[in-house]
């Protein structure tokens, strides 16, 4: 955190404001080429053999590269992806969130070119070209196995692992804790990596370095920590039970410790008064005025 920290205060200024809007404006511009004309977005995708033939604005342009079909359900997905994404932004703020989407951009072009080289190198070694290397190769010059999926995929367990107790509305209709929908597209990514290919593992365990690096090797991993919760809801029990009843309420929902040992509460810097949120709603209330 302190080599993030110092990196802040060099660069903090080039932070993107709203990241999430260009992000999400950037799939909007290639469903529309996939619209009008697939051949233009054919030239943006990231095609190893050709950017090491000179074109090099493939190495930027992928990011335009849809992760999913155009759907009802894409929408909803983009309009989740937007909501987690200002959520982080504000939690976290602008510079770490950004450097935390670059990484992601940056890995996954690192592992498309890496899985280029590793399938190279074995061919060019006498290894059998059969079925699974033509399979490899025609998935990597392609060019569409270089999305986003697996950053936006990062994105959402970024948010779960930040507000574990937050509840996502499934449809609309179904509330379902953050920290479980976690585990559950954390166990679906594990089926997907032992069935994949050699280069779709590389591509995979590269767009998530971002999430292992903010997580596993900063402070951040400190909140996830088994330990450490279970630390925490030892000490509010211990504070419940000797104080006459809760201490904390949410302004939104009304939630105290009583309802939930698990939830933590903040108060809102910008709120004109002393007005306390729970984590699912400190970063989505309404501001209060005075």
């Amino acid at each position: 955190m302190k080599f993030i920290n110092k990196l802040e205060n060099k660069f903090g200024r080039y932070a993107v404001k709203n990241l999430s809007m260009y992000v999400i404006g950037a799939y909007i511009i290639g469903y529309l080429l996939q619209i009008i004309d697939p051949e233009i977005l054919d030239l943006l995708l990231l095609k190893p053999d050709l950017v090491l033939k000179g074109q090099v604005w493939r190495i930027f342009t992928w990011i335009v590269n849809p992760p999913t079909r155009l759907d009802v359900w894409t929408a909803l997905m983009l309009f989740a992806q937007y909501s987690f994404g200002t959520t982080l932004e504000r939690a976290w703020g602008r510079f770490h969130f950004t450097l935390y989407m670059f990484l992601g951009f940056l890995f996954t072009v690192i592992g498309v070119m890496a899985a280029y080289a590793i399938i190279n190198i074995g061919s060019q070694s006498g290894v059998r070209i059969d079925d699974v290397y033509l399979a490899q190769n025609f998935i990597l010059s392609s060019g569409w196995l270089a999305n986003t999926y697996y950053i936006n995929m990062t994105v959402f367990l970024g948010y779960a692992l930040t507000f574990p107790e937050s509840r996502i509305y499934m449809y609309f209709l179904v509330p379902v804790k953050a920290k479980w929908l976690a585990l559950f597209y954390a166990v679906i990514m594990i089926g997907s990596f032992v069935e994949s290919y050699l280069v779709q593992r590389v591509i995979m365990v590269s767009s998530l370095l971002n999430l292992i690096i903010f997580f596993i090797m900063t402070k951040k991993a400190k909140s996830i920590n088994p330990k450490e919760i279970k630390r925490k809801r030892s000490y509010r029990k211990e504070v419940i039970k000797s104080s006459a009843g809760a201490l904390h309420k949410c302004t939104v929902c009304g939630k105290t410790e009583e309802d939930d040992e698990s939830l933590s509460f903040r108060y809102c810097s910008k709120c004109e008064g002393n007005y306390e949120y729970c984590q699912e709603h400190l970063f989505t209330h309404e501001h209060k005025k005075n």
